[in-house]
């Protein structure tokens, strides 16, 4: 087999029909960028195809080694599990293909700059700095992954002109979106930006608006505005190609200094060590 090295875009898939539509234009626009490229596209559930049709696929078409970079922004369990899980079962299918996974799209200069400009498209430019913005992420039962929506929210609040960045979740973890809205209130905010850090839509963003629209009703004194997620940006797919030329050359190297699967964090001890498996995907969301 000659080389012939291959992109699987490994997508979560969701419940709403735009959600997966997004999915769709990110790819488009990751193979706009790179027109010689075979790119793969698969889902972990809720949409088709499955990763297992989208590995075969690759195969079929002459891939050599496939790289399969997560459209996650935080690394959590689906992270951690169900790619690495759909790799192994294709390393079972294909022995002869060379398999590799791409870190998480993380915390990067390019994501960031994304959100920033999502806060921007709520406010004026004069608003910015009397503005507070709710950066709200998926929440998760990792809390490697919560820990590091802190540090988005921190960057994104260093050096960029925003009075107040304040991080939540919009399930499994806290601070809830009420939580932060409150917050931001008593420390003096009477104009806030609810951004969801979201690459698509989907339940879980409408979940946001819902919760956001509860709290604006009974704090009238507070102007809420719902700002956008960040969506299928040409930049979030310059870095999908940035990750998979690093996993391509070796170079992908996930931050597991926090994760549970390998350090005993309090009250996540019995985590350490377990297996790799796939999902249950009985939660809902997305």
């Amino acid at each position: 087999m000659t080389d012939h090295p291959a992109l699987l875009l490994v997508g979560h898939g969701s419940r709403s029909a735009a959600g997966v539509a997004e999915y769709w234009r990110l790819a488009t626009a990751v193979r706009d960028q790179a027109p010689d490229l075979a790119v793969g596209c698969g889902f972990i559930e809720l949409a088709t195809p499955d990763l297992d049709t989208a590995i075969d696929d690759l195969v079929e078409r002459g891939a050599s080694s496939v790289a399969a970079v997560p459209l996650v922004l935080l690394g959590a369990g689906h992270l951690k599990n169900d790619g690495p899980a759909a790799l192994h079962r294709g390393r079972r299918r294909h022995p002869g293909v060379r398999f590799e996974y791409a870190r998480d799209l993380g915390i990067h200069p390019l994501v960031l700059a994304v959100a920033e400009d999502r806060v921007r498209d709520a406010i004026t430019e004069d608003e910015a700095d009397t503005t507070a913005v709710v950066l709200v992420g998926r929440g998760s039962s990792d809390p490697d992954a919560n820990a590091d929506l802190y540090k988005v929210a921190r960057l994104l609040w260093d050096s960029r002109h925003l009075a107040m960045v304040e991080p939540a979740f919009v399930s499994l973890a806290r601070p809830s979106v009420a939580d932060a809205l409150d917050r931001a209130r008593t420390l003096g905010a009477t104009r806030i930006v609810v951004v969801p850090y979201f690459l698509f839509t989907g339940v879980l963003v409408d979940r946001i608006r819902v919760q956001t629209a509860e709290w604006a009703a009974t704090n009238p004194g507070v102007e809420v505005r719902d700002g956008p997620y960040l969506g299928a940006d040409g930049r979030i797919a310059r870095l999908v190609l940035e990750r998979h030329a690093e996993a391509l050359d070796g170079g992908a190297r996930m931050n597991c200094d926090c994760c549970v699967y390998r350090t005993a964090l309090p009250g996540y001890e019995h985590r350490v060590g377990q297996p790799v498996h796939d999902h249950g995907h009985s939660h809902g969301g997305r």
